[in-house]
């Protein structure tokens, strides 16, 4: 567990390889935020922590993977509006950006690569509009403007978290590319093409739609050969020792 006040996060970190380097971090999706349409889970913990095995798949360097708050342990302050309607509220922002910069210290990294998948990719969104460390931002399967996000699917609008696509201007500077899945009913691939029209004014941001992949397939399987690719690859700090 990493302190991230008010939050413990779980995390894992990979062995460093000397000072200087970047550290990539990839943050956990939502969860098991419901059970059901209405139903709200007991336990946010993922069945499949698919953002681990992203991590456990990473092309070199320095990695690490953190939970969102409540996963893997109900350490207080434990609600559930923080895997529901506060998910991306400004104190788990600034908590995950605590938790990053104690294994940035540990590891001894100068620059930060943030990769989020699902709910983690907001989340990195919002961390990196917060943050003058970050050298690329990738996220997968993202629900990167809340607003349409919500209304495309129908869904009670999560009113106290921040929104994404508000901070694309501040992420605008920052090489960055967002993989959506044409096959994705979560979060239709329409959700990702919004957001990177509101953060490419510097040129910088990057669709990568993948036609046949949903939500969950096949990320995980596919992810080294989706990080070799040369969208990924020309981003800086990506593929560090190779």
């Amino acid at each position: 567990m990493v302190e991230a006040s008010p939050f413990l996060l779980a995390a894992a970190v990979s062995p460093a390889t000397g000072s200087g380097a970047a550290l990539t971090v990839y943050l956990e999706g939502d969860g098991l935020a419901f059970l059901g349409p209405h139903t709200v889970s007991a336990d946010p913990t993922p069945t499949d922590p698919l953002t681990l095995r992203l991590a456990l798949a990473h092309p070199g360097g320095p990695v690490a993977w953190l939970a969102r708050p409540c996963q893997y342990g109900m350490k207080p302050p434990c609600h559930p509006a923080y895997w529901t309607s506060h998910r991306y509220a400004p104190e788990v922002v600034a908590g995950v950006g605590a938790a990053i910069d104690r294994i940035k210290a540990r590891v001894k990294a100068e620059r930060i690569v943030l990769v989020g998948y699902s709910g983690g990719g907001a989340l990195a969104v919002l961390v990196a509009a917060a943050r003058s460390d970050v050298s690329a931002l990738v996220t997968v399967a993202a629900n990167l403007d809340l607003a349409l996000w919500t209304r495309l699917q129908g869904l009670t609008p999560l009113t106290p978290s921040l929104d994404p696509a508000a901070m694309a201007g501040r992420v605008a500077h920052i090489p960055q590319v967002h993989l959506t899945g044409g096959r994705d009913e979560v979060v239709p691939a329409e959700v990702g093409r919004a957001f990177v029209s509101r953060a490419n004014a510097q040129g910088r941001a990057r669709l990568l739609p993948v036609e046949k992949f949903g939500h969950v397939c096949c990320w995980a399987e596919e992810w080294p050969n989706l990080a070799a690719a040369q969208t990924l690859a020309a981003l800086p700090d990506w593929r560090q020792g190779r």
